[in-house]
Formats: C-alpha cells, structure tokens, sequence
C-alpha cells in the first residue's frame, strides 16, 4: 500500500465511524478487491479495523485505532494527504517527497508477507502524453491565498474572447491530466478555471463564502463528470470497425460505439457541447462518416469543403 493511500484510509476510517468498501474505495480512488487487501494490510499492522459482511455490514474502527500524526514532521503530513499527485505536481506546491518514510513511523511495524513494497513497484505520471509545460499562473504561486481561506478576483480569458474579471469563492485546486484549475464557486454555482487561462488575480479581504455540505473532493468531481458526459448536441456518425480503438482513444467518454455490423462499420454516437465539435470527425477522413442531424452533416461538407481549396 502506498503511503498516500494508507493516509486517505485511515483518515476515512476515523471520520465515518462505520461505512463500507465501496464508500472507501470510492474516497481512495482504487477498486473493492484493493480496499479489501489494504484493510487486510491495516488488521496485520495491528489496526483495530472490523469488516462485517452481510445486509446490515460495513467496515469500521474500533476504538484506540485514531489516526496519530503526533510523529510526521508538517512536511510528511502535508505529503501523505496530497492523495494523487505525481511528485513533479507536489513540488509544484513547495511539498518535499517522503517515499514511505512516513508510512513506517505512522505504523511501527511491516508487513508479515515478504513481497516487495509497491511504492517501490508504481510511479506515477500526471503530464499528458506529448504535453510541453503547462503555461499561467503557477499552482505554487496561488497556494498562499487560498490557505488564507479569502475570496479572489480572478481575471480570466477564454479563448477568443477579452480577458474579463470574475469574483470567486475557492474550494481549493484540482490536478488533472497534466493541467492544473481552480475549483470555485461563482454566484453560488461551481465552477473550473484552468490556470493557463488566468492573467492576475487578486485576493479580497473577506472570507470565501462556500455552499453548506460540499467540500473541494465533491465540487470537483461534480465538474469533471458533468464536463466529461455532458453535451446537449447528439452527433451520430458511421465509423470503420479498425478504428473504432482510435476513436475512444481520441474521443472517449463522448464517443458510445454501436454493435458490429457485417460490412466492416459500426454506428456511432459522438455527445458534442456546441455544432463545432463534430471537427474531431475530420481526424479519420473518410474511415467516418457523420449522417446525423442535418445540421452536423452540413457543418463536415463545409469543413471538406474549405479543406479542399486549402490545399488545391
């Protein structure tokens, strides 16, 4: 178990008196069968943990089993509760590696098994594939003003469009595929700023004013599954059935690939936010074909049509 994860765990344990595999494997972002091996792990390390099967089952920590950070430095402490960022993300924020270190004081003993320690076997790598360093304002320059808990005037451009100021209230930030945001609320509703696309910003002297009952965890897994799923405009097309792996790769949770058909295709439905979106069809040539709405097909024709003269 990586020390990251024993951390989450235990701190999850010791929140919710009792709750279940799979609340925890949800928090700890790992399947069933992983939380069922790490509290495994923890009943070795002498962890008062009781898993109860059944209806009326759950997982929970008896007493005498609190979390006690009394021996980790602030660093280690800091460290061991950044679950999910990759070291370069963690120096980003000024927070030093401390490998397992902080794990062997936490627990005092090691494993009965002989198996070699997993931190040692996994690395992790948050930059996108091809990715040049992320530009803006840096995640580390941001940091200090949203431990002090105020609210920003942050101004933000889209692309396109002049740079405008926005008054927020911030949750905290999110790491995600190589990209760094700010998860906020405005005017009550949530919001994600990538922070390539934040010119300056400036902290305010009141407290951030964040909704009952939501924490940074909840908000931003609110905003990335609506952002990864959402899309009110349906594109359906026919693709080749030797690209259909291409196709998820390129487009994936927006892409649902039909059955295959006896003449090599397959019908597709690709979830676009906006009429432009349907420019990631033009990435297979003629390998798809776009035959729904009308609107869409006309939009590809058009497109064809400008690619054509410029190249001619």
């Amino acid at each position: 178990m990586t020390p990251e994860r024993f951390f989450s765990l235990l701190l999850a344990l010791q929140s919710r008196p009792d709750t279940t595999v799979a609340a925890l494997a949800a928090q700890t972002g790992v399947s069933d069968r992983t939380v069922m091996r790490d509290l495994r792990w923890l009943q070795d390390a002498g962890f008062p943990v009781v898993a109860r099967r059944g209806r009326y089952g759950g997982v929970s920590m008896l007493p005498g089993g609190a979390l006690d950070t009394s021996r980790l430095s602030p660093r280690e402490r800091e460290h061991l509760a950044l679950t999910g960022l990759d070291p370069d993300q963690r120096r980003r924020l000024g927070v030093e590696e401390v490998s397992g270190r902080a794990l062997r004081k936490l627990t005092g003993t090691r494993p009965a098994d002989d198996l070699l320690p997993v931190g040692d076997l996994v690395i992790s790598d948050n930059r996108p594939w091809f990715g040049p360093e992320p530009a803006g304002v840096s995640p580390a320059a941001l940091i200090g003003d949203l431990r002090r808990g105020v609210r920003l005037k942050v101004r933000y451009e889209r692309e396109g469009q002049a740079a405008v100021w926005r008054t927020v209230d911030p949750y905290g930030l999110l790491a995600k595929g190589g990209r760094w945001y700010l998860v906020a609320d405005e005017e009550g509703r949530p919001r994600l700023l990538n922070l390539q696309r934040v010119v300056r910003w400036e902290p305010l002297r009141t407290n951030r004013r964040l909704r009952p009952g939501t924490d940074l965890a909840a908000v931003a897994a609110e905003l990335t599954s609506g952002w990864e799923t959402a899309g009110d405009l349906e594109v359906r097309l026919r693709i080749q059935e030797y690209q259909v792996e291409r196709a998820r790769r390129i487009l994936g949770s927006r892409l649902t690939i039909g059955e295959p058909e006896a003449d090599g295709w397959r019908h597709a439905v690709l979830r676009c936010r906006v009429l432009e979106d349907v420019r990631h069809v033009l990435a297979f040539a003629d390998t798809a074909t776009v035959t729904d709405p009308p609107e869409a097909v006309a939009r590809m024709k058009e497109l064809a049509r400008q690619l054509v003269e410029h190249y001619a």
